[in-house]
């Protein structure tokens, strides 16, 4: 056994040999394959494999071959890693679905299916310009449960709802523009958070999906020291790049050393997406899709490391959605007093943990 996988002995040419499938991620590898146990199989890609296994009913592993221009193979059973031959095709991937530790089961959620105010039994607001805008110069004022900035609406001819979260150019304590910041109640460590949402556009705008812990438990300051999760931000003069990022003390923006990827999504505005955070005890990734396969995308993975400095994250966090205006960051290029009112669609918020 080796740290990064584990060594099978095989025959080559009359001669043992040690093969060495080297798992990345601890749940996938290249040159492997599961033998037999086809639940079904679908053309994708090899990065979109193990989301669409995630996804699907029944999977519990999958293999992934150039076959017919790039197969996924979803598999069924129960496995492990240990079941998994080397091949000698580097091309083919193969994985474990993150099943051991039981199904995701939804524990709480908000869909919004109402015309109206907020359920204040589920979120709170942060109101006001907070400190130095926020920290980061925005220039918007966020609303107390204000239904001009944060409100529930029917979709036309549907008993489907969504959560409007809406800036506007107006005047109110000192500030040119409004806006609301909703924060869950509730809060979760580990799990895995989806939000279906569709972005605003704009220069000037800073929307974002994210999380923050319940309270300071390392280290001398609330933030950076505990953490901050940031699973979708957008700034308007760029609204088709997705970020995701993770603040911790080593490893923030403030120091220019922040982990963060981003990745283009050409229908971020004009369509719904869902975007989802995975997080356990082990590491946080995060994810960009639609209803067929919400993991289709990765846009980040960080794997736990060192102490608290680089891994707080083991302490329970809330969901917060806001859109900001302005801002080191969302008004680098100004702000265009044309645009407003501007509003992001949360169709809703699901959060699932394993049972």
């Amino acid at each position: 056994m080796n740290q990064a996988g584990f060594v099978e002995l095989i025959r080559w040419n009359g001669v043992i040999k040690y093969s060495l499938i080297n798992w990345k991620g601890n749940n996938w590898a290249n040159g492997c394959d599961f033998k037999g146990n086809d639940l079904s199989h679908v053309r994708v890609s090899a990065e979109q494999c193990g989301g669409k296994c995630a996804s699907t009913h029944g999977c519990t592993h999958f293999s992934w071959s150039k076959w017919n221009g790039g197969t996924c193979w979803m598999k069924k059973g129960h496995v492990s890693k240990s079941n998994a031959f080397s091949t000698k095709d580097w091309s083919m991937v193969c994985g474990v679905k993150e099943s051991s530790k039981g199904e995701w089961v939804r524990v709480w959620e908000d869909n919004f299916d109402w015309n109206g105010g907020i359920d204040t039994n589920k979120w709170e607001f942060d109101v006001g310009v907070g400190e130095n805008g926020w920290g980061n110069n925005e220039k918007q004022y966020y609303t107390n449960n204000r239904v001009e900035n944060a409100r529930c609406e029917l979709f036309p001819g549907s008993n489907n709802g969504r959560l409007i979260v809406e800036a506007r150019r107006e005047n109110m304590e000192n500030c040119q523009f409004t806006s609301a910041r909703l924060k869950s109640k509730a809060k979760w460590t580990y799990g895995r958070l989806q939000i279906r949402a569709k972005l605003p556009t704009g220069r000037g705008l800073w929307p974002a999906l994210w999380m923050l812990p319940e309270k300071r438990t390392y280290g001398n300051a609330y933030w950076p020291d505990n953490g901050e999760i940031d699973l979708m931000e957008q700034v308007g003069y760029d609204p088709f790049r997705i970020h995701s990022t993770v603040h911790t003390q080593a490893n923030n923006h403030m120091k220019n050393n922040h982990p963060s990827n981003s990745i283009i999504v050409n229908d971020a505005v004009s369509n719904f997406k869902i975007y989802t955070l995975d997080w356990n005890a082990d590491k946080i990734e995060m994810f960009v899709g639609d209803n067929n396969n919400p993991l289709a995308n990765r846009i980040f993975i960080w794997n736990k490391q060192g102490d608290w400095t680089k891994w707080p994250f083991d302490k329970p966090f809330f969901i917060i959605i806001n859109i900001a205006v302005g801002g080191n960051w969302g008004g680098a290029q100004g702000i265009d007093d044309n645009i407003f009112p501007r509003r992001m669609e949360i169709d809703w918020v699901h959060y699932y943990q394993r049972r």
